[in-house]
């Protein structure tokens, strides 16, 4: 994922970009930005960044954050649940990024990786995690 793939600039089509993690003198991960693609009717690309993740557990906090922005995008737009199809993380220079593609969905969808928007987004507050 080298390149402006990911770069700081948010296209139109981008939900939200979260600012520059200033919490203080809390430590931990850095959301710093998170961007949504409507890709059709029931799919969606999210994209995020995130700094200062702990040794180790930068794939997780971009795995994380991207359900949570997706949990947050689909209830905003009218979806009781979301359900994962694919995630990419890469780190380039401390930075992580995540890419996923999830389905939205009215009613419950079948397979087993699935969020309920609403029980996801409680989750994200309680941890921390911006929803966007």
């Amino acid at each position: 994922m080298r390149g402006g793939r990911f770069g700081m600039a948010l296209s139109g089509l981008a939900l939200a970009a979260c600012g520059a993690g200033d919490y203080g003198a809390v430590a931990g991960p850095q959301y710093r930005w998170a961007e949504t693609l409507r890709m059709s009717e029931e799919l969606v690309n999210v994209r995020v960044g995130v700094a200062d993740a702990a040794d180790g557990t930068g794939e997780i906090v971009a795995r994380n954050y991207t359900a949570c922005v997706a949990a947050g995008y689909a209830l905003r737009q009218g979806f009781a649940f979301a359900r994962h199809v694919r995630t990419k993380v890469s780190e380039e220079g401390g930075l992580w990024l995540g890419d996923a593609v999830y389905t939205l969905s009215p009613a419950l969808p079948e397979g087993v990786r699935l969020i309920d928007a609403e029980t996801k987004i409680a989750a994200c507050g309680e941890s921390g995690i911006p929803t966007v």
